[in-house]
């Protein structure tokens, strides 16, 4: 198995290479069975992708991949992303398949779009049966990186009225998975005419976004 996890880290390496030596790294939206709708905020990551662009300078793939939790092609992507408000069933094979992905260093930012809390806990304990959720402090570099946020991740709805939260999943010391919770950061990047948030809740769920993207490629 340890071979097996250095070859996958191999695999990622050279995918992330020639991404990068092409049209850029590409973020992918994870597609999973269940019923939930995986396609939620259509227009969230493209704009998340323009923005870190303008403002991290880094060179990134135009549009977003999409790609299944069961297959191979995971490990083409070093950030997935994750959202939905309803159900979420990760077969035995996917969650393998998904905790390979994030062992060999990649990384899942999930993204609570209302819903999505009871299923996704549910099916990450099949993928990390051995692990916790943690609450972030407020001094987590993630919330730390081009854009500086001393309370965490901002609120962009308020769905049930409560704090908006930020948990992540640590394995060797490492966070492998960061999740936005009552907070939907993909509500605040999508279109400005699709919820009509103010524009300084937008631009702070763009600013939060950007940092989740350069933390992953920072650490």
């Amino acid at each position: 198995m340890k071979n097996y996890c250095t070859l996958l880290v191999l695999f990622l390496c050279l995918s992330l290479s020639i991404m990068a030596q092409t049209n850029g790294i590409q973020i992918a939206r994870l597609k999973y069975n269940g019923g939930g709708d995986w396609y939620a905020n259509k227009t969230s990551l493209p704009n998340l992708i323009r923005f870190c662009k303008q403002q991290l300078k880094v060179k990134l793939a135009d549009e977003e991949a999409v790609v299944d939790v069961g297959s191979p092609d995971l490990f083409h992507y070093p950030l997935i992303h994750l959202t939905g408000h309803g159900n979420i069933v990760f077969s035995k094979e996917e969650a393998q398949n998904l905790r390979n992905y994030l062992k060999a260093g990649g990384f899942l930012h999930a993204d609570d779009n209302y819903g999505l809390n009871t299923y996704f806990r549910r099916e990450m304990k099949k993928v990390f049966p051995e692990l916790d959720w943690i609450e972030l402090p407020y001094n987590h570099p993630i919330y730390h990186q081009h854009f500086d946020f001393k309370n965490g991740l901002p609120k962009v709805h308020e769905h049930d009225g409560k704090p908006s939260q930020g948990f992540g999943l640590f394995l060797n010391g490492r966070l492998i998975c960061f999740y936005s919770y009552e907070c939907d950061l993909g509500n605040g990047w999508e279109d400005a005419d699709v919820y009509n948030d103010p524009e300084p809740v937008r631009t702070k769920a763009l600013q939060m976004g950007s940092n989740i993207l350069e933390y992953v490629f920072t650490h």
